[in-house]
């Protein structure tokens, strides 16, 4: 058989996401789609706008045949800690033969150059102190790191060119040479296809879509009619305003979303709907308040406030903590927090994510223990689909871990050394499922009575 492994957030699942399900399978001809995807929270570090479950069952609506749950610790964090922690589990199921992944430049040749390239600088002194210079005169990492690679070029490469440097800079670019260095970290035989993205990954206005675009030829291009993630997740959170045409808006929703997608977010029978980083706002205060007070000896038992525990927290370092200590008391909700907090060296995305290891207490030194064992990860299922019998045969044969059904059995099937990332995942998705609980008075979702998705898929 041939397996070919896609690695997603479907946050949500849009007509692009059914193109590439359709496409991944035509370059590779796939017996079975494998989607590695985030839980409830996402790499930009906000919350999805539905639970993985639902996102999981669009997924098996549109074409996959097997979605696996890709852990907190990774799904929320950088670009490399996410890639490698996704490419460890298509690697770890041992039949997987291609992963396919959007990128800007649409040549997995060029990703697979940049990424030996980067891979090359990073053990350069120059390299090094090139990207500690750049980082010390205000630029984000990204910049930096551009920056350094065109500044040492000759230690480790013929030429530096434009071109490579959009390599760098581009978001799905970017993702796919961490993908490609995750391969080659892990000596898989996992062989990387993509597929070429057109458009702005940080659209905010919905295209014009049209009914039947992710049945169009590939030699038509039709990316460049899909609205982005981005832009839906703002009409969404448009279309639930007081003050907006929501029905207009939704008639074009509609047409950017496939019918599973449709019904989830709008013909739901449960009372659930979306949910955005505002309806964390609270927690995230709380969180932030109890970390920072520190209580001092003396006569007046004096709170003082420290922003010492912080920097415990993946990604923040000593100055974003003080940055957070000073603005704590001006905190008003999720968005002003981060607007206040970025800076022309800490990006927005890179404040959300701060704030999200924050919340879910997801810490430095785990990741960097992760790292150093070779990114070990657990696999558990979140949905199948009919067809997908077979391949689920070889997974239980060939996989280097066992592939979970029940949480009630991690236990005794997982080392001691995967536990602590179920347990991130368990918390987090209990975090989620409280405020989407709170907002529609619904019931709480307990991660230990949640069921696997399987045929027939009633939405």
């Amino acid at each position: 058989m041939t397996v070919t492994g896609i690695i997603a957030e479907y946050n949500p699942l849009h007509k692009g996401h059914e193109y590439q399900l359709k496409e991944a399978r035509r370059l590779t001809g796939a017996d079975y789609i494998v989607v590695v995807m985030s839980g409830c929270f996402t790499q930009r570090g906000t919350p999805a706008v539905l639970d993985k479950y639902d996102r999981a069952r669009m997924a098996l609506s549109c074409g996959a045949d097997l979605v696996l749950e890709l852990p907190t610790r990774f799904a929320c964090a950088s670009a490399e800690y996410f890639a490698s922690g996704a490419v460890s589990v298509l690697n770890r199921l041992g039949c997987v033969d291609y992963l396919c992944f959007g990128s800007e430049c649409g040549d997995a040749q060029a990703l697979r150059a940049a990424a030996a390239l980067l891979s090359r600088a990073e053990k350069s002194p120059e390299y090094q102190h090139s990207l500690r210079e750049a980082q010390k005169g205000g630029l984000s990492f990204p910049a930096a790191r551009i920056r350094a690679l065109e500044n040492s070029w000759r230690t480790f490469s013929e030429s530096f060119s434009e071109a490579d440097a959009s390599l760098f800079s581009l978001p799905n670019n970017i993702l796919g040479i961490e993908y490609c260095r995750a391969l080659d970290f892990l000596k898989s035989p996992i062989h990387p296809i993509t597929i070429r993205r057109r458009g702005n990954y940080h659209d905010t206005e919905l295209k014009e879509a049209h009914e039947g675009t992710a049945s169009i030829k590939a030699s038509s291009t039709p990316d460049s009619l899909f609205s982005s993630a981005s832009a839906i997740r703002t009409a969404l959170q448009n279309a639930h305003g007081s003050d907006t045409d929501a029905p207009g808006l939704e008639e074009s929703l509609f047409l950017s979303l496939p019918d599973a997608s449709r019904r989830l977010l709008f013909e739901r029978s449960d009372g659930r709907g979306v949910v955005t980083e505002e309806d964390f706002s609270s927690l995230l205060r709380y969180r932030l308040l109890q970390l920072t007070e520190e209580e001092i000896s003396g006569e007046n038992g004096i709170r003082t406030v420290s922003s010492a525990a912080l920097t415990a927290f993946a990604d923040v370092t000593p100055s974003l903590a003080d940055k957070i200590v000073r603005h704590l008391y001006s905190f008003t909700g999720w968005d002003d927090f981060c607007l206040r907090l970025r800076s022309r060296d800490l990006p927005y995305v890179r404040a959300n994510r701060s704030l999200c290891h924050i919340l879910l207490n997801l810490k430095q030194d785990a990741l960097d223990e992760s790292k150093a064992e070779g990114f070990p990860v657990y696999l558990r299922m979140l949905g199948f689909s009919e067809r997908a019998l077979p391949l689920l045969t070889a997974i239980k044969k060939e996989a280097a871990s066992p592939l979970l059904s029940r949480l009630t059995a991690a236990r005794e099937q997982l080392s001691p050394t995967l536990l602590p990332l179920l347990e991130e995942e368990i918390r987090a998705s209990h975090i989620y499922h409280t405020v989407v609980s709170g907002k529609y008075g619904t019931p709480f979702l307990h991660e230990y009575q949640r069921q696997i998705l399987c045929p027939p898929f009633n939405s």
